[in-house]
């Protein structure tokens, strides 16, 4: 009596290319019906009951099993939903949640401020302003942003720790 083992290698010599042939020209993807074959030529191995019939009707099986493969394959849930691909569907981005809601928090505590310091704090950090150029913009002394600044800046800091954001 044959090993396992020269009974597997006699399979895949008898059927193998002849099973792959078919199999690439139901499935167009080499890789694919190489995992087809291999499965068939398996399920061979494990009913040896089918090498006991005539050559005819080994291979018949063979290619039935190998055809009943390829249709649960492209039946399967995993075919219907996976694509592959080799382009990214999308660019990853860092989440910016974090940075949306800092900014309400600022908002929020910049709105409690009065007009003018308000004005000053937003020209200055927003829009990039210098002390001179805000003085001139608001019709004050350079003196009176440089003040405005640093009172609006206690009162947007003690804002922001009574929203629990800094300490």
């Amino acid at each position: 009596m044959a090993t396992d083992d020269q009974l597997l290698t006699a399979i895949h010599t008898e059927h193998a290319a002849d099973l792959h042939r078919y199999v690439t020209r139901l499935v167009r993807d080499p890789g694919e019906a190489q995992d087809v074959v291999q499965e068939a030529l398996l399920r061979l191995w494990r009913h040896p009951d089918v090498l006991e019939r005539p050559e005819e009707s080994v291979r018949a099986w063979l290619f039935t099993v190998a055809r009943h493969l390829v249709v649960d394959q492209a039946r399967s849930a995993r075919r219907r939903r996976e694509r592959t691909t080799d382009q990214v569907p999308e660019i990853p981005e860092p989440d910016a949640t974090q940075a949306v809601l800092d900014a309400w928090l600022v908002a929020d505590a910049l709105s409690g401020l009065s007009a003018d310091h308000r004005a000053v704090v937003v020209g200055a950090y927003y829009g990039g302003r210098t002390v001179a150029e805000l003085a001139v913009e608001h019709g004050v002394p350079p003196g009176t942003v440089k003040s405005r600044l640093h009172y609006a800046l206690r009162a947007l800091r003690l804002a922001l720790q009574e929203r629990g954001v800094t300490s």
